[in-house]
């Protein structure tokens, strides 16, 4: 069975595309089977994978049925990539049928098994999108910043982990809160640190020990088409997300493990 990890926040700019990113690019390199698919309109975790996502066919045509799911994958140097583009904007009005909630899931239904890790990254945003991930998904990764907005952000996810829990996929679990853009020396970020602990346990969850360090690599690895760990290896970064690839890799399913390649 593959682990579908969703990385989610309704806030923007708090480092779900970045984590994915180096998420996928971690795992495949430790000899994993890795597919990202990417559920933001933006289309940034296939930009970042070094695709033409304007010229791609992407999730969006196999929500129309207009493409399988095989036909929109796409393999990179670091592992597979379903893409997305703005087209997906509409589906909040355009799928409207019964059983919505279940595009992806059933999309999946087919492929999961060929993968060890499958990486979701979500909109910035409570949508049917978002909904679709945490349906297929069996854990979530919630990045946030360390400031009082992005805080308040995570505060409300809770009320739609516990509808999709209760209406689609009991099995969902938090995996816990990822504090990124994090500076030690600022009073702010341990107070918000703090704060998270408080609102991880109400999501019967925790904050990751690893905290993933500013650094203007971050904005630059998406431009030349590569995740932190390869744009900029020996950076801080890119050691916090190898960090944290260890701290999740000892929580989540050891049936799935297989020695590095």
């Amino acid at each position: 069975m593959s682990s579908i990890i969703a990385i989610t926040n309704q806030k923007g700019g708090v480092g779900k595309t970045t984590t994915s990113a180096a998420l996928l690019s971690g795992l495949h390199s430790r000899g994993f089977r890795v597919l990202g698919i990417d559920l933001d309109p933006q289309g940034n975790l296939g930009f970042s994978m070094g695709m033409d996502i304007e010229n791609s066919r992407t999730i969006y045509d196999v929500f129309k049925g207009q493409a399988s799911f095989d036909e929109v994958i796409f393999t990179t140097e670091h592992g597979d990539v379903v893409p997305s583009n703005i087209l997906l904007s509409s589906a909040e009005l355009e799928f409207n049928r019964p059983g919505r909630e279940f595009l992806l899931k059933n999309a999946l239904s087919r492929a999961e098994s060929r993968y060890d890790y499958i990486i979701i990254d979500t909109p910035p945003a409570l949508n049917i999108l978002t909904v679709n991930a945490y349906v297929a998904a069996n854990g979530l990764i919630i990045p946030m910043v360390p400031e009082i907005l992005s805080l308040l952000g995570v505060s409300q996810i809770k009320e739609t982990i516990d509808t999709v829990r209760h209406f689609y996929n009991s099995n969902l679990r938090v995996l816990g809160i990822l504090l990124t853009k994090f500076n030690q020396r600022i009073n702010l970020a341990r107070e918000v640190r703090e704060m998270a602990e408080q609102i991880a346990s109400q999501l019967d969850t925790k904050v990751f020990q690893t905290t993933v360090r500013t650094s203007v690599v971050v904005a630059e690895s998406p431009a030349h088409g590569e995740s932190v760990l390869e744009y900029a290896p020996h950076s801080k970064p890119a050691s916090d997300y190898l960090n944290l690839l260890d701290e999740l890799l000892g929580q989540t399913a050891p049936s799935i493990e297989r020695t590095p390649v």
